[in-house]
């Protein structure tokens, strides 16, 4: 599950990850959760700031800690604690969504 999620978020046409929708700010702000289905064992985060791969962190979070959800800075520090790079807001935004974005506005 967590492949088929990263092959999405990497692909622009979808609005996970890379051609990500904005936030009111104009931010890159993603969600992602994961599940063992045995175990029910979860792991999420939201808010997160601009990362390739989102539900990558949320299997982190499972896996790595006692918490079922990390939130907005809190997530992002645990991804870069965990050797996930942060990407620029720019690299995730396609010219789709900027323009959505902006008609928004």
């Amino acid at each position: 599950v967590e492949t088929a999620t990263r092959i999405l978020e990497d692909d622009p046409a979808f609005d996970a990850g890379h051609g990500a929708v904005l936030n009111e700010r104009g931010d890159v702000e993603l969600d992602a959760i994961v599940m063992d289905g045995k175990s029910l064992n979860s792991g999420a985060v939201a808010a997160i700031g601009p990362v390739a791969n989102p539900v990558s962190v949320a299997r982190m979070v499972m896996q790595r800690t006692p918490h079922c959800l990390l939130v907005g800075e809190g997530a992002t520090r645990f991804a870069q604690q965990q050797g996930v790079p942060l990407l620029r807001s720019s690299d995730l935004v396609t010219a789709e969504a900027l323009e959505q974005w902006r008609d928004m506005a």
